[in-house]
């Protein structure tokens, strides 16, 4: 049975006008070199400069003199190794010095794909039929690198996407490091991560639950050291590494959603923030929250992470564990099983797992539950979000990989209470790349990471080969009476 499928006319596309102010370092001399230069300015041509700077940034930054005051702060360790004093610097000369610090990245000028869509918390004020929704996209900018931006909508009795005013400003947010970490499960990731056990007289002398700045503190002393071996050296940094992936961020109350974007802020993504899978998860009490999953990127290894927010204004930021955590496209269920967090993942790069866990963050005996069955997904088969509960069972956006890795989007359904069994899954694809959707950054691709049902309709947004976004629109009823006749077909 062929599933009809309502490609909606509205396309989301990159925006090079959507810049934020980033630091930029260009190496210890130089910047000595530039510190130098600045310490000699009188304090009448310090000023003029800042008020040009000033006068031609301001509009395009919100409170950009904080921002220079920031980036000035991130050589402090250097200003003191000039031994420069306090009386030959100004707050003037500080913030011009920060200013020389900074540079403006366009954090969509590539590509803005790979969305996810959910619930907005705040369903008020909506006429009947209506949904208000929160989309991430995977915004891609200069050098491939990738963070995490909002847009605001509402979807109508119609199916039919009205989206919010965009905000004049981004917003970064500012980092909180996690204050205090367990032992046991710090050394169960270093375990993981094949790293030297050479750090563990440090740890030995640490309580079961330490603090972040005591144990750094002592790596540092450590790294200092000028006759550390290049093997404890690289072993003390992976450590200094893995506590630095545990963070808070949170942004200010006065941004809009829109305003808010989730940069590369830690060693452990510095190359990018990839494919976030956002669900509206519902916990056995009743209280909700917005989770999800991305995979950091440092330009040579991936750490998945899982990343929890009850606002979209302070969001929870930390590594996944276990031996089912080590590859892309994890997507959580929208509510425990049996008791048990529920993740699907395609951690062999080939085929669909499915793993149970006490915690979200530790994933461990994954299961494999989807191997490629059809020509369109024979290279792979993963997920395309977390699944979507209906009464007839999960329903799994799934997404194949074919000849010229061709990606086309598909789906499958699964047992309510055992998601290791299938139900259904369709012989065809939902979504195979029109013409017209075959150009981009990425040619011939298709790929979605969160979807929603509203009106008994799939409400489906998809990435064009890795360029732009859009979404399209699925009768649920024909879609769940197509999953649920393909095994009788297939027998």
């Amino acid at each position: 049975m062929k599933v009809s499928v309502t490609r909606k006319n509205i396309k989301f596309l990159p925006d090079s006008s959507r810049v934020v102010a980033r630091y930029f370092y260009s190496g210890e001399q130089r910047t000595k070199d530039l510190v130098n230069r600045i310490l000699v300015m009188n304090n009448f041509d310090v000023c003029h400069i800042l008020e040009q700077i000033n006068r031609g940034f301001s509009r395009r930054h919100r409170s950009i003199s904080s921002i220079f005051y920031k980036h000035y702060e991130n050589i402090s360790g250097l200003i003191a190794e000039m031994q420069i004093s306090e009386t030959e610097l100004s707050e003037d000369k500080k913030m011009l010095i920060g200013s020389y610090l900074t540079m403006e990245y366009s954090i969509e000028s590539s590509a803005f794909f790979n969305p996810s869509m959910v619930q907005d918390f705040d369903q008020s004020g909506l006429e009947k039929g209506e949904v208000r929704v929160v989309i991430s996209f995977r915004a891609t900018g200069e050098g491939h690198v990738s963070s995490i931006v909002f847009r605001r909508g509402i979807i109508d009795k119609d199916n039919n996407l009205r989206m919010m005013r965009i905000g004049d400003d981004i917003e970064k947010a500012e980092m909180l490091h996690k204050m205090m970490f367990n032992k046991k499960r710090f050394l169960s990731k270093l375990a993981e991560m094949h790293t030297l056990d050479i750090y563990s007289t440090i740890l030995n002398d640490l309580p079961e639950v330490f603090e972040y700045s005591v144990f750094k503190n002592a790596l540092s002393l450590e790294l200092a050291n000028p006759i550390i071996s290049k093997e404890k050296r690289e072993a003390y940094e992976e450590v200094i590494w893995l506590m630095d992936s545990f963070y808070d961020i949170e942004f200010k109350r006065d941004s809009d959603i829109s305003e808010r974007v989730i940069f590369p802020i830690s060693e452990t993504e510095s190359r990018g923030i990839e494919d976030a899978r956002f669900v509206r998860f519902v916990d056995d009490d009743g209280s909700e929250s917005v989770m999800g999953t991305y995979t950091a990127y440092n330009g040579h290894s991936i750490l998945p992470k899982l990343i929890t927010t009850e606002d979209f204004y302070t969001f929870r930021v930390m590594p996944l564990y276990g031996e089912g955590s080590q590859g892309k496209g994890m997507a959580l269920f929208p509510k425990k099983i049996n008791g048990k967090f529920a993740m699907l993942a395609r951690l062999d790069g080939v085929n669909n797992y499915l793993m149970y866990s006490v915690r979200p963050n530790e994933w461990k005996n994954p299961l494999l539950i989807q191997r490629p069955e059809y020509p369109w997904e024979y290279t792979q088969v993963g997920n395309c979000g977390s699944p979507l509960w209906t009464e007839e069972g999960w329903l799994v956006i799934t997404h194949g990989v074919g000849a010229m890795r061709q990606y086309c989007v598909g789906a499958s359904l699964l047992d309510l209470d055992d998601p290791s069994i299938e139900i259904g899954r369709l012989s065809e694809p939902l979504l195979t790349p029109l013409e017209e959707e075959r150009e981009g950054y990425v040619p011939n691709v298709v790929y979605s990471c969160g979807s929603l049902i509203h009106n008994n309709s799939l409400i489906l947004p998809y990435a064009v080969s890795d360029y732009s976004s859009t979404y399209a629109v699925v009768d649920m009823s024909e879609l769940l009476e197509a999953l649920i006749n393909s095994k009788k077909t297939n027998l």
